[in-house]
């Protein structure tokens, strides 16, 4: 069983392909289940159940949060076959490298996926102005009212975004930005999830720190919905690891080999995600999934590809996340009404 930020969209499917190859491989008959938790909230779980797991695996989130784990000692050492570990860098992006993997062996990275921006090219059209690249695009005096957010208090990829642009313009001139995104922004939705939602009906023309596998699924709903990965968007690893304590810890290592395998990283790149490994790329036959997902995020088939800016620094994020959270209530939650009158 996992405990998990990751939608159902992801671990349903990987799940399901698991349970298949276990059956074919050793004709076992696994039985997976997923408890859905927003990455704040699992955590909080895992630290409670203070080593007597009710789930065998943690996947998903930021790093930091399993390297706290770690400290104290609430997971398992993988011990993951030597080939497997090496398969994956230690690392990407420059000027602050993003780990992958953890040196010391208790977490390893199962997909890239970039938190950026969708939009609704319908609408840009519409209004007259060029299809978003970067993040200032958002600013556009003509997107007033029309770009949709979720909250940093509920949302670890609208939080790590807000960080992005702090640590982009540092801390007077990034508030100030935001501030200015909270003048432009329509809705504030409850969940993460709910923003590319707003944008592929019409209701909004972009949305603001998205991952993009939560946005994929509405294009494979049919909606009209693009995503851009901007220059200094934070691409998280999605850590998996085995909770210490864990009841079934060989089914639980089995299925993070399995994801690390070709075979589960197909599953994740149709539907919307990357490869960990530079040894694999997003492909399928035209019209397949795959390549809807490659058409998606503007021809990317793998982030090996490219040279990857990443100018977060976990830190300094995991050191003042509260503060960043209360300073956005203060200065655009609650004084939002102002904000859209102000810009």
């Amino acid at each position: 069983m996992l405990i998990t930020p990751v939608a159902k969209t992801l671990t349903d499917p990987s799940l399901a392909e698991f349970a298949k190859f276990a059956k074919e491989k050793w004709n076992i008959t696994v039985k997976t289940s997923a408890l859905a938790a927003g990455t704040p909230v699992a955590y909080g779980r895992i630290v409670e159940w203070k080593g007597r797991p009710e789930a065998d695996i943690f996947w998903g989130g930021e790093s930091a949060l399993f390297d706290k784990l770690t400290e104290q000692k609430l997971l398992m050492r993988l011990d993951l076959p030597k080939a497997v570990v090496d398969s994956i860098p230690n690392s990407i992006g420059k000027p602050k490298p993003i780990p992958l993997k953890d040196p010391k062996g208790f977490w390893i990275g199962t997909v890239l996926e970039p938190y950026g921006l969708v939009y609704h090219p319908k609408i840009f059209a519409r209004l007259g102005i060029p299809e978003p690249k970067d993040w200032d695009d958002l600013l556009h005096p003509k997107l007033k009212g029309n770009v949709a957010q979720c909250a940093p208090t509920r949302s670890s990829s609208s939080h790590a975004t807000y960080e992005v642009l702090l640590q982009r313009d540092g801390d007077a001139k990034g508030w100030e930005w935001l501030k200015r995104l909270g003048g432009n922004t329509g809705i504030f939705t409850a969940r993460s999830r709910d923003v590319p939602s707003v944008v592929a009906k019409g209701e909004f023309a972009a949305g603001f720190a998205v991952p993009s596998y939560m946005a994929f699924e509405d294009r494979l709903a049919g909606f009209e919905l693009k995503f851009v990965a901007p220059k200094t968007a934070w691409i998280t690893p999605e850590p998996i690891a085995v909770l210490a304590g864990a009841k079934h810890p060989k089914a639980a290592r089995a299925f993070i080999e399995f994801m690390l395998s070709e075979r589960g990283q197909r599953v994740a790149m149709e539907r919307g995600v990357f490869p960990i490994t530079p040894k694999y790329r997003v492909q399928g036959a035209p019209g397949s999934t795959a390549e809807l997902a490659v058409e998606f995020t503007g021809g990317m088939r793998s982030y090996f590809d490219r040279e990857v800016t990443n100018i977060y620094d976990d830190d300094i994020a995991q050191k003042r996340y509260e503060q960043v959270n209360s300073q956005f209530r203060k200065d655009i939650e609650s004084a939002w009404e102002e904000l859209k009158k102000k810009y």
